[in-house]
């Protein structure tokens, strides 16, 4: 849509994209019109969205998670939608930052993820990469406990403690908190990715 500049084919295109609303609504019980207008809104070529996560470890060895009030109050590791015009670290300090009030050094880029690959949920009509980084707290980490808007709470668990039955699993799943884990015990671990 985007490209063409022949009118017919713009038609066929607008044709295709309303057909492709109308088989996402029926496998996922979608309103057409809702899918279509966020098909409508993609221009340029289908790529990938970026989600950055931070894992924040204290000096315990215990992992920050932030609650999200737009998800029930599920517990999350700190992050969100990258942003233009900042790096993914730039991005997952800033995000860390606003959701749990903790200044961080990003010291590795732990994993790369599908989504789709993977077993988050709800699934989403889009494409997304997670990208998972393991932050260092600079100076005592001082928890914030929340601005309402995006987290209402933020907080270290050991690994045992994790609430894997309270995760935001659209946003993170058990298996990728505990490879975390595992990254922060054997540091020389490569990235894991797909």
């Amino acid at each position: 849509m985007a490209f063409t500049r022949d009118g017919y084919d713009r038609e066929r295109y607008e044709t295709l994209r309303a057909l492709a609303a109308e088989m996402m609504a029926a496998r996922s019980g979608g309103d057409p019109a809702r899918i279509e207008d966020l098909f409508s809104g993609q221009s340029g070529y289908a790529t990938p969205k970026v989600d950055v996560r931070g894992a924040v470890f204290d000096r315990d060895g215990r992992i920050l998670l932030v609650r999200e009030t737009a998800d029930a109050g599920r517990w999350t590791l700190p992050g969100g939608w990258a942003d233009v015009n900042q790096s993914p670290s730039e991005c997952v300090a800033r995000e860390v930052l606003e959701e749990a009030g903790i200044e961080v050094r990003v010291r590795k880029l732990a994993g790369v993820y599908d989504r789709a690959r993977h077993a988050h949920q709800p699934p989403y009509p889009f494409h997304i990469y997670k990208m998972f980084f393991i932050c260092d707290p600079v100076g005592a980490p001082e928890l914030a406990r929340g601005d309402g808007f995006e987290t209402s709470a933020a907080e270290f668990f050991a690994q045992a403690d994790v609430p894997e039955a309270e995760l935001s699993i659209s946003r993170v799943l058990p298996f990728q908190i505990k490879r975390l884990f595992q990254h922060l015990r054997d540091p020389l671990l490569p990235t894991d990715f797909d």
